[in-house]
């Protein structure tokens, strides 16, 4: 397994710089301390997210009895379809009934850290397949301890980016920041077609002698 495409395969989904906007819109009459609490929360929620996918993703899967390849096909899927939308400027686990809803919104508390934020807008669907397909590909124990880490990176990046969130938007601005996600879509693009042509050589072992 190649230890990076992982990291680069999160960065690319989770995308925190493309979530900035909606961490200002629902945080907006926060207190300081409200607004710091929210964000470690989500930095946190996000790491569990990512570290329970690696570690237990392939047992879930396994209890109703889907095949990896099967899943490699739907996952790489959901990634393409993720990767459409971050072409489109929007963030790859955000579908647009979950941004424009006005009672989203919440108060205070960690309810908001968990739900929009982490999930879906951070972490979604795409980031437990993806967790899931790299963990099946991983042959000793510390290649599973590389995923969990990249879960403190993701963690520690969410944590980056809200606390930054009001200077990153000033110096971005809204075109800025639709850029950044059209290029981490493209990059999101290729892998997901890599990882859904795995899974169709799987299922279909004849594509392999096709595609050499």
């Amino acid at each position: 397994m190649d230890i990076y495409k992982p990291l680069v395969a999160l960065l690319a989904i989770v995308n925190p710089i493309g979530v900035i906007p909606f961490f200002i819109h629902f945080t907006e009459g926060f207190t300081r301390e409200q607004r710091q609490r929210t964000i470690r929360v989500a930095a946190f929620s996000a790491f569990v997210v990512i570290a329970v996918s690696a570690l237990a993703g392939l047992k879930i899967i396994e209890f109703f009895g889907i095949s990896l390849a099967s899943f490699q096909v739907g996952g790489g899927t959901l990634l393409l379809i993720s990767a459409l939308q971050m072409l489109n400027a929007q963030p790859a686990e955000t579908r647009p009934e979950d941004v424009n809803e006005g009672d989203t919104k919440v108060d205070a508390g960690d309810s908001i850290a968990v739900v929009p934020l982490t999930i879906p807008l951070l972490t979604g669907p795409a980031t437990i397949s993806t967790m899931v397909i790299y963990a099946d590909k991983t042959r000793h124990w510390w290649e599973l301890a590389f995923l969990v880490g990249y879960g403190v990176v993701i963690g520690i990046a969410v944590w980056l980016a809200f606390s930054a969130a009001g200077r990153i938007a000033k110096v971005l601005g809204k075109t800025g920041i639709n850029v950044m996600t059209r290029l981490m879509g493209l990059i999101l693009a290729a892998l997901a077609v890599e990882v859904m042509s795995d899974g169709l050589i799987k299922l279909f072992p004849i594509l392999a002698s096709t595609v050499r």
